[in-house]
């Protein structure tokens, strides 16, 4: 045989053996070995190790780099007909290593499983989004898709939005009516005057079919809201009350009642991340269904024409008694105001102070999971 066309360490070193007219025995004489030891090499049972090749270069001339090459290959071969890789652990490496799995347990939404460790770990994790299989979960790029989504929503995104669709599925509440959720609409604009009356809007948004959860968002995940139908007679808003600031409830928690009143998400969720500057705007790099959802929220909280009143005869210098005047004059919290002027000014530094946290009054009347609580789902 040619020495370039062997394929294994043994076939090499029969090569150079025969060349030489030697045998086995012979080899193992030079060498001063057992010549069980040569029959084990050359039946591929023992590795040719570096010593062994440089023992075997210096006695028949055979290349040290090559015959070790050899051996690899010749391992890596026989391991691939011996030990047949699980076609499944892919999967699984793609799974794990995009889903916040961890967080995911952490944050107790699969029954049973208290430990990424757990042997039912998969099994919790396909009933959670609803596959027959690992390989069928949704963030997979090979799955069916089962939740349409009005962005390409990552993973720890689509992972809050099925623990929202979970809650929202599990809730018991009146038929939803549009008519009442278009007047109920002027009985939440009437909450704005305080932060405590904002833990009367839950039960507002409940009394009119609108299922309305809070999760805590995902770590990196920056999402705000979502507006979604578990058919086309129940609606959805789901918050994650990412920023706890009294504007931020009231501009999200608006913006998502318009895309239910505008029938928006029914066949993909509306799903917001984000929203703030630029994309709490009406740009023209805005989709059509959010800029119609931003303009109603923002002059939800503020009429945007008395804003730009306000802006023309105060600016560039805004004292405080200017805010609290304001804020009186429209029936709102003054850091309602305080946070529309700083969207639409862009200058964040302007009256913090009346940002007032929100999520302690909104939490207890609401289906919430998060903060430390885990909300009970029915089996």
């Amino acid at each position: 045989m040619n020495f370039e066309e062997c394929k294994t360490p043994a076939q090499l070193i029969d090569a150079h053996l025969k060349e030489r007219g030697w045998t086995q025995r012979i080899l193992a004489l030079i060498l001063g070995v057992n010549e069980q030891g040569i029959s084990r090499i050359m039946a591929g049972i023992k590795p040719v190790d570096a010593e062994m090749a440089l023992v075997l270069h210096a006695v028949l001339g055979i290349d040290p780099q090559r015959l070790l090459q050899l051996q690899k290959e010749y391992e890596l071969a026989k391991a691939q007909i011996e030990h047949r890789v699980d076609p499944s652990l892919s999967t699984r490496a793609r799974l794990f290593g995009e889903l916040p799995v961890s967080d995911i347990v952490k944050r107790g939404w699969l029954r049973g499983i208290n430990d990424v460790k757990d042997s039912d770990l998969e099994r919790a994790l396909c009933s959670f989004f609803g596959a027959n299989s690992v390989d069928e979960i949704e963030i997979l790029p090979h799955a069916a898709k089962k939740t349409d989504t009005s962005i390409d929503a990552t993973p720890a995104q689509l992972a809050w939005l099925y623990r929202v669709r979970q809650l929202a599925e599990d809730m018991a509440i009146p038929k939803y009516s549009a008519n009442r959720l278009a007047t109920a609409v002027q009985n939440l604009r009437a909450l704005l005057v305080s932060a405590d009356a904002a833990r009367k809007a839950s039960r507002i948004l409940m009394d009119c079919g609108v299922r309305f959860v809070i999760v805590e968002s995902l770590p990196a995940a920056k999402i705000d809201g979502v507006c979604l139908w578990l058919d086309e007679h129940t609606p959805v808003i789901g918050l994650s009350l990412r920023f706890d600031r009294i504007d931020n409830f009231w501009f999200v928690l608006r913006h998502e009642i318009e895309h239910v009143l505008q029938q928006h998400g029914r066949s993909a969720a509306m799903l917001d991340t984000e929203l703030e500057g630029e994309r709490a705007g009406t740009g023209s790099d805005i989709s059509e269904e959010e800029r119609i959802a931003n303009a109603a929220a923002a002059n939800f909280c503020v009429p945007q024409a008395d804003l730009d009143r306000f802006i023309a005869r105060k600016a560039p210098f805004y004292a405080e008694r200017d805010i609290l005047g304001f804020a009186r004059t429209l029936g709102v919290h003054p850091g309602i105001v305080a946070g529309q002027l700083q969207n639409r000014t862009k200058r964040y530094d302007l009256f913090r102070n009346h940002l007032v946290k929100i999520r302690s009054i909104v939490r207890p009347a609401a289906v919430v999971d998060g903060w430390g609580d885990v909300a009970p789902v029915g089996a």
